[in-house]
């Protein structure tokens, strides 16, 4: 699939899209007015946007590795038992300052007690990370985010339900896959890959993630196993 700044850039009959450079095209036309530019307040002006283009680069470029890591499987799984109800609420507080500059009132339902599963501890919290930003950047303002957490005998389940600032129009099915954003009016310096990496590293440890959308409601739904991960390698072997 192509980049999605690249979609844009070549997709004129479409007023979906609008144009947009990438963001090496972007650093080495904003070089160039450096150094023509005399204009000293120009020339910062120029080079904060440098600033921020080359920090998205290196985001993208980033993400570019570890989901071709995650993609490749050659990516490695540091399993442990960790509480899973815990480490959820961890993430939730790291970005609690984004939600509350967001607007959203968050709303849980976790379990009382703990939930110890298989799991890598860092591929995981990614996995959560990834979903929060996504909520924080994307939700409608003055809106309600709900997150659960349930449990079975064989799996552990996570709902996560926001409203969309913008109209949802595009494929769930889709949204997952690399380069993909749901709306163009999503012009952030993330690299469009966080909830691929998120359904990479789900699946990297035998669970899934399935995107859904009613209306302008988005819910990402996470069930992971919480069997020891030797076991499932065996019944697959």
């Amino acid at each position: 699939m192509l980049p999605v700044w690249f979609t844009r850039q070549h997709s004129t009959n479409s007023s979906r899209f609008c144009p947009r450079k990438p963001p090496l095209t972007a650093i080495i036309t904003y070089i160039d007015l450096v150094r023509t530019e005399q204009d000293e307040a120009k020339r910062k002006e120029y080079i904060d946007v440098l600033e921020r283009k080359s920090l998205r680069l290196k985001v993208l470029i980033e993400d570019l590795f570890e989901i071709s890591k995650a993609t490749s499987r050659s990516a490695t799984l540091q399993y442990m038992k960790i509480d899973i109800v815990d480490l959820l609420k961890q993430v939730c507080l790291e970005y609690e300052s984004d939600l509350q500059k967001a607007e959203l009132e968050m709303r849980f339902r976790l379990p009382d007690t703990k939930i110890i599963v298989w799991l890598d501890s860092q591929k995981t919290y990614r996995i959560f990370e990834n979903l929060i930003v996504n909520i924080s950047k994307y939700s409608m303002p003055h809106t309600r985010v709900y997150i659960s957490m349930t449990e079975s005998e064989d799996n552990v389940r996570i709902v996560m339900k926001n409203i969309s600032q913008e109209e949802i129009t595009f494929d769930t099915e889709e949204i997952t896959d690399r380069f993909v954003r749901g709306d163009a009016s999503r012009n952030t310096e993330g690299s469009g890959l966080g909830l691929a990496i998120a359904k990479s590293f789900v699946e990297l440890q035998h669970g899934s993630l399935r995107i859904s959308a009613e209306a302008d409601l988005f819910k990402a739904e996470i069930t992971l196993p919480k069997t020891d991960p030797s076991s499932l390698l065996e019944k697959k072997a």
